[in-house]
């Protein structure tokens, strides 16, 4: 029964991985890189949905779950998520004055990272400024200080751009428990259509959201399209595991483990369902990588995290 098991899991497997080739890589090469036609097929998990059916039932899913996404992402994960977003600000480095658009991140876990670090790097300049002025006075440090304490993000601002509202409702409210309001705006947007004008960022993010895209080709052209010359496209998003233990325990966890949880926490089985077999319907790293080069990309690469349970994928436009 095992046996039979995986090898159905294995043909359910190989027939998405088919279905991703055909959709993804032919509908490009069919289209010329036009608009898909409105019967266009695609997959929603395991499923074979048309595009428009897809892109209603990935709303309906993040409407469902916004509410408990940031709680089943700490079950999920046992918290190793938030790691993997550190890990990806840290790559990030940005500086005080950059302008970053994160897409997909309504519930503000990237922004607030970029925040906080930010920040720090302005405190950070402030002190280094006040050593080299070793004469001043204390009231003339006092005043500095004060001074420096009103721009303490460097002019560095952050656009979370969401599709989904009530995902971008949850973001809110975290922002405001959590005392973020300077250097952030919300943006309702499809990361398809972004409603900004060229050459607008320094940074583009989008952490877990790019999987659930319909066409993933449009988005890296638009993430193209809104970053400044010398910009920087970041992604950070499950992938394909590259150790044969670690794949084994992985597909266990994640057929067995997660939709459990996704029914216990935040009662909805299906959610959850869609969210493992959407990673293994994914593109591999090396077909992230050939697609953004293809949209323009420069020094385009790839860091795998957790032996490839996600990957941090990066791209400049030079």
């Amino acid at each position: 029964m095992a046996a039979s098991m995986a090898v159905a899991s294995c043909w359910v497997l190989r027939g998405c991985r088919d279905q991703r080739l055909l959709l993804g890589w032919g509908r490009r090469l069919c289209s010329g890189g036009g608009r898909a036609a409105a019967d266009a097929r695609t997959h929603f998990g395991f499923q074979t949905v048309s595009e428009e059916e897809k892109g209603e039932k990935v709303y309906q899913v993040f409407e469902n779950v916004a509410k408990k996404y940031d709680i089943m992402n700490d079950s999920m994960s046992l918290g190793i998520h938030r790691i993997w977003k550190d890990i990806f600000l840290h790559q990030m480095n940005p500086c005080p004055g950059t302008q970053l658009l994160d897409v997909a991140g309504g519930t503000g876990d990237i922004a607030f990272r970029f925040l906080n670090y930010v920040r720090s790097q302005r405190e950070h300049q402030v002190r280094q400024q006040l050593r080299t002025h070793q004469n001043l006075s204390w009231q003339e440090i006092t005043k500095l200080y004060q001074e420096e304490e009103h721009k303490s993000l460097g002019g560095s601002h952050v656009v979370v751009c969401d599709i989904n509202k009530e995902m971008l409702k949850v973001g809110k409210q975290k922002s405001q428990c959590l005392g973020y309001s300077e250097g952030l705006s919300w943006v309702l947007g499809n990361a398809e259509e972004l409603p900004f004008n060229n050459d607008s960022f320094d940074v583009y993010t989008i952490a877990f959201g790019i999987r659930n895209v319909t066409h993933i080709d449009h988005a890296l052209q638009e993430a193209y399209r809104v970053l400044k010359p010398g910009g920087r496209f970041l992604c950070l998003e499950f992938s394909h595991v590259n150790n044969s233990l670690v794949s084994s325990l992985y597909d266990l966890y994640s057929f067995q483990v997660i939709p459990v949880l996704g029914e216990v926490i935040a009662g909805d089985w299906k959610a959850y369902q869609y969210l493992v077999e959407s990673i293994r319907c994914f593109l591999t790293q090396e077909e992230l990588k050939e697609l953004m080069e293809d949209v323009g990309f420069l020094k385009v690469e790839y860091r795998n995290l957790g032996s490839g349970i996600v990957a941090i994928h990066s791209g400049f436009k030079l």
